[in-house]
């Protein structure tokens, strides 16, 4: 069976001159049929530029890229036809009907007429709208119009699906919900490339990621793989700044230095978790205040980290 998206040397430029920025700049990309796999960076990395030339918004300025069998550029309007695309900055008229919305949606995708309002149903039902579905969409939540938004990209039951940071600025329940509501999809066979800048949403919900970083893919592999390369858990210790130099160097006899979080500092500590009651010994023994010490071990920060030396944007 043919990868639903494959994207070869993919490339974005704006601007020129002195003035280039690269915003994707060769990005390889070979993902499964039926799986979700996690697209991950901070903020302006070059994730929703991807997304975008994936999706036949934004022609590439260089590479190529198949999606669903089809090439993005070439057979724009057959990509479009097999995908559904759920993005952060979706516009929603806030004057109509979540069911007005979905019928208006299947109208443009060219449903039979007689399917409409089965579907409509189906769809509010799905994402747990059906009591919402008369009210304007200017009196939902913020989880309410993701909600409705994944329905609207489902309305032609695409075979690929794009969520474009779903989640952002939802609470805690809604985030949950709808990571359950894209398992379930992804059950049904559905393929879906996630974007996202939250670590646990692609640990939770990714069977494989790739890491990017200005325009560039760092890291790709399954989590727990990425993971276990990092190898050995990460101490940060928070000393007063006066102490920091010299705090710095009792921690590096320990294992490399790693990046931290702004006033920690942070270690690899190749004996382990074991070795920790021995760092604070010689800190204390060299006259060092530590203030806060905590252990972690690898997570995906850490293979950001690693790959970027620094960490990644809204990690926890």
């Amino acid at each position: 069976m043919t990868n639903p998206i494959v994207a070869e040397g993919l490339q974005r430029y704006f601007g020129s001159g002195d003035t280039l920025v690269k915003a994707v700049d060769g990005v390889d990309l070979q993902i499964e049929p039926g799986e979700v796999f996690g697209f991950l960076g901070p903020n302006g990395a070059g994730k929703s530029t991807t997304v975008r030339m994936l999706t036949t918004l934004l022609r590439p300025t260089g590479g190529t890229a198949r999606v669903a069998g089809f090439d993005v550029v070439t057979e724009a309007d057959s990509v479009r036809r097999n995908i559904g695309v759920a993005l952060q900055d979706a516009a929603i008229d806030p004057l109509m009907t979540g069911e007005e919305l979905l019928l208006l949606q299947a109208v443009l995708y060219g449903l039979p007429k007689q399917q409409h309002r089965q579907r409509a149903g189906e769809l509010l039902e799905r994402v747990g709208l059906t009591a919402a579905g008369e009210r304007r969409v200017g009196t939902y939540s913020g989880g309410m119009r993701r909600r409705l938004d994944l329905a609207l990209s489902l309305i032609h039951e695409p075979s690929v699906l794009f969520l474009d940071e779903p989640t952002t600025g939802l609470d805690p329940m809604s985030r949950i919900s709808l990571w359950e509501e894209i398992r379930r999809l992804n059950d049904d066979g559905t393929t879906v490339l996630l974007t996202t800048q939250y670590l646990e949403e692609a640990d939770q919900l990714a069977e494989r990621i790739a890491i990017i970083d200005n325009g560039v893919i760092v890291r790709k592999g399954r989590p727990a793989e990425l993971k276990a390369e990092v190898g050995s858990p990460t101490l940060f210790v928070s000393v007063p700044a006066d102490h920091r130099e010299q705090a710095t160097a009792v921690l590096a006899t320990f294992g490399e230095p790693r990046p931290s979080p702004e006033g920690t500092l942070g270690v690899g500590l190749d004996d382990g978790p074991g070795a920790v009651s021995t760092v604070v010994r010689q800190l204390d023994d060299a006259g060092i205040h530590v203030a806060n010490l905590e252990l972690r071990e690898p997570s995906l920060d850490d293979v950001f980290a690693e790959a970027t030396g620094h960490r990644l944007e809204g990690a926890e």
